[in-house]
């Protein structure tokens, strides 16, 4: 479950595609919120019919919307004017896939905004999960792959979107241990949901690994967040 401060990133970036939106000349009558973490998003398109898909299904039931992958959207195409997509391109399985759908989900001259993790997104977390694998003796893909920006542009125009335009926000947050960011990650649903995730549990000597790598003898951490911005328009 997504709950309070936890919120903060994912809010961030709502606010700042808003702020993209009210720079751009068109009428949004029918808005399609793919990920929509805090319930209270959607009563700020004024005027706009709003619907919603998560891939979590509390947040879909809190939104009132529909529980589906952005891969698998319950809709028929050429429906939406605007899809804002926040945080849910990360769990997805096929990203070609998903951005298709995202593209036939949009009427002609429609424009999806959005928001995913980036490529250079916790490296201090993949330092420290590196660290366990080596004492499990396997590697596993404890988070999902990160997206870089470049194969985010080519992976819109590839899904038909045009004059794709792709934007980095960094954001630094300070932890005193990897129990703190994990803890944050889980009350943000932003754990492993990849079908080719282990399903064995990390050792305490694989934990304690993690724990140090992250920390990097020090007494605290500096995590990065890297947040990609994306937006393109379906031709007329």
């Amino acid at each position: 479950m997504r709950m309070g401060a936890e919120l903060f990133l994912y809010d961030r970036a709502f606010e700042d595609c808003l702020e993209r939106l009210a720079d751009i000349r068109g009428d949004f009558a029918d808005v399609l919120l793919v990920g929509c973490p805090n319930p209270a998003w959607p009563a700020r398109f004024k005027g706009s019919q709003v619907t919603v898909v998560d891939p979590g299904p509390m947040m879909a039931e809190q939104a009132q919307g529909h529980f589906a992958d952005p891969e698998t959207l319950p809709f028929n195409g050429e429906t939406f004017d605007l899809v804002l997509c926040i945080g849910a391109l990360e769990t997805a399985n096929n990203l070609p896939l998903a951005a298709a759908a995202l593209h036939l989900a949009l009427r002609p001259g429609g424009l999806l905004l959005g928001a995913t993790a980036g490529g250079q997104n916790l490296p201090r977390l993949r330092r420290a999960m590196l660290a366990a694998d080596q004492v499990m003796g396997q590697a596993s893909p404890h988070l999902h792959p990160r997206i870089e920006g470049p194969s985010l542009a080519r992976l819109l125009t590839e899904a038909g979107f045009a004059m794709p335009v792709i934007d980095v926000d960094r954001v630094e947050l300070g932890y005193g241990l990897l129990d703190a960011l994990v803890r944050d990650l889980r009350a943000m649903g932003a754990t492993n949901i990849l079908h080719a995730r282990s399903r064995r549990p990390l050792s305490r000597s694989a934990w304690d690994a993690a724990r140090e790598a992250f920390l990097g003898g020090g007494d605290g951490a500096v995590e990065q967040v890297e947040i990609l911005h994306f937006a393109g328009w379906k031709s007329a």
